[in-house]
């Protein structure tokens, strides 16, 4: 079992475009008649989804989707749970954009390794500056918890420390 970082800073317009964070339905719709204006937006709005949601780098509304998403956007990966919640630590404090997690570092950091080191993820996302919204994920890989199905977007890991 490895671990996953990503991150994503953005509009907080484009955090809200649901579609776009939900990978495409397995069935695309049917062809549309030539005289159907509804189905051949339908099927436009298929074909965005599937192309954004697989080249985009929007959180997806399911974090364990992160893995169907390009290899390019893992910010690190880990095996051990303490160097990921590290890391994690390092991302909210990061300037000018940083949480205080000195109110109790060690409560949530404590929590964080648990949930990671029986297979759980985490997703955190807060705003920054008017409408610019930060988020920040771990996702556990090989197996994830909630979708075991899905395969490591990094062949041939887990290695220890950060990638990049």
């Amino acid at each position: 079992m490895h671990h996953h970082g990503y991150t994503w800073t953005g509009e907080k317009a484009a955090f809200d475009n649901e579609a776009l964070r939900r990978p495409p339905h397995p069935d695309p719709p049917p062809p549309p008649l030539p005289a159907d204006p509804a189905a051949q937006r339908l099927t436009e709005r298929y074909r965005e989804v599937v192309t954004a949601f697989t080249t985009t780098d929007l959180p997806p509304i399911q974090t364990a989707h992160w893995l169907l998403k390009p290899s390019t956007l893992v910010r690190g990966t880990w095996t051990e749970p303490e160097e990921a919640v590290e890391w994690l630590r390092l991302q909210l404090a990061e300037p000018p954009h940083g949480l205080d997690t000195t109110t109790d570092p060690a409560s949530w950091e404590t929590a964080s390794v648990e949930r990671l080191s029986w297979g759980a993820d985490i997703s955190l996302g807060h705003y920054l500056a008017g409408t610019l919204f930060r988020s920040v994920a771990i996702v556990t890989c090989s197996p994830n918890r909630s979708s075991p199905e899905l395969r490591c977007p990094l062949p041939g890991l887990p290695r220890p420390g950060v990638r990049r």
